[in-house]
């Protein structure tokens, strides 16, 4: 199976790493460039890589949908998909009930249903900006029912971006089998829970909307290195960020698919102390290979395929570390090669 290469941005970055990061990816020969909503609003770094690239998509992966509504994302998703030239992939994600209404200060309840909702909205403004319609949008959480031409964009001459959500339970999975074009996996994830959990839920939401299953993209870890010592570096620092996540109750049903609830126990407990140091020695090696492939490029881009290249419409790599770029170059030229 051929698959998109997305190059995943440096959760860490400044908004002007942002721009050089994306210039980059483009010159390695990444198909995109994906970026994440964590220290920067999602749409300004977009936009950033936008200038600074000429031929690569522009992934939000994810832009948090519940923080906002519907009428704002449609618009500053239309509004980069044309100033990019048609560039936009717009991946959405709910977050986390606790970060929605405490950082947020946003409203919070049943997300699967609110997440379509939300979607049919958007492509419902849309619609109405591309067609001159009446806006006619009516869901249970979200109403949308003026759009006067004194605030209608018109038509994009590029169409409208692509929607992917972001989903880890069964339920939003099936949401995104149901109303998106693609499924953005979370990288806390192993080819197992994909097969047993995430690709059933998917399909079944895709069966209820009588349609195909739609693309799947994951952001899989990848513990890279040229010597053993570097890829020992980087596999400690991929088991910290295992432990990060697996800390977290939300995403305890994949552990404990492998029987590993009780590592769950001991990450969330060490969490609660903020004894976040110990929590990466809790991740043990068996643990890490299972959510991470281990090696050099060629062993990874190896290991990659062999997981993942009969599923993903779309990879990204999570490498919590600092990659030398000749890797990246080196990872990517194995990737393609037949």
């Amino acid at each position: 199976m051929t698959f998109l290469i997305d190059a995943g941005g440096d959760t860490a970055a400044s908004l002007s790493e942002i721009a050089v990061g994306a210039s980059a990816a483009e010159a390695l020969g990444a198909d995109g460039v994906l970026l994440s909503e964590t220290k920067h609003d999602i749409f300004v770094a977009l936009g950033l890589a936008a200038q600074a690239t000429s031929r690569v998509q522009l992934f939000s992966a994810i832009a948090v949908a519940f923080a906002r509504n519907p009428m704002t994302v449609a618009s500053a998703a239309n509004d980069l998909h044309e100033a990019s030239g048609g560039r936009l992939v717009l991946g959405l994600g709910s977050q986390v009930q606790q970060h929605i209404e405490r950082r947020f200060s946003m409203p919070w309840s049943r997300p699967a249903a609110r997440m379509r909702d939300f979607i049919e909205a958007v492509r419902a403004i849309w619609s109405a900006w591309e067609t001159g319609e009446r806006l006619n949008h009516r869901g249970e959480f979200y109403q949308h029912t003026l759009m006067s031409p004194f605030f209608s964009p018109g038509r994009n001459p590029y169409g409208s971006p692509e929607i992917w959500l972001a989903g880890v339970g069964e339920r939003m999975t099936a949401t995104a089998g149901a109303v998106a074009d693609g499924l953005v996996a979370h990288s806390f994830t192993t080819r197992r829970y994909l097969d047993e959990v995430t690709l059933p839920a998917l399909d079944r939401g895709a069966a209820s909307a009588g349609r195909a299953r739609p693309g799947v993209a994951v952001p899989a870890f990848i513990a890279m290195g040229a010597e053993p010592d570097a890829i020992e570096r980087a596999a400690i620092a991929v088991a910290k960020q295992i432990a990060f996540y697996g800390s977290t109750p939300a995403y305890l049903p994949v552990l404990d698919l492998h029987g590993w609830a009780g590592v769950h126990e001991q990450l969330n407990a060490a969490s609660r102390r903020g004894d976040w140091e110990a929590m990466g020695e809790v991740v043990t090696e068996e643990i890490v290979r299972e959510f991470a492939v281990v090696g050099t490029p060629t062993q990874v881009a190896a290991g990659l395929k062999a997981r993942y290249g009969d599923i993903v419409t779309r990879l990204s790599f999570s490498a919590p570390y600092p990659v030398d770029p000749e890797l990246w170059s080196a990872l990517y030229a194995e990737l393609r090669r037949p």
